[in-house]
């Protein structure tokens, strides 16, 4: 039986500041945090609290092997703004 991810205490932030901005924002948990359309684009976002959180085992392996759209870390509501405005 798998535990339930912990969620970085500024995802909540993040989450808000791209729906804001009018993106759809789908919390998905893994293997990444968040689903984000934007602008006819898609985003996935890992959410870390800092630069310096490690990814887990799993996220390692997903970024290292995705093959697919935009993938990102982001640790701000800055970050992630800034991640969706390359689609503009």
């Amino acid at each position: 039986m798998r535990r339930a991810a912990r969620v970085d205490e500024n995802q909540k932030a993040i989450v808000q500041a791209l729906r804001d901005a009018g993106a759809y924002v789908w919390i998905v948990g893994l293997p990444v945090d968040l689903l984000v359309g934007y602008k006819g684009h898609t985003f996935l976002m890992e959410v870390k609290i800092d630069s310096k959180k490690r990814f887990t085992g799993l996220q390692a392996d997903f970024f290292q092997n995705w093959k697919g759209g935009t993938l990102c870390r982001v640790d701000s509501p800055q970050a992630a703004l800034e991640m969706i405005r390359t689609a503009e």
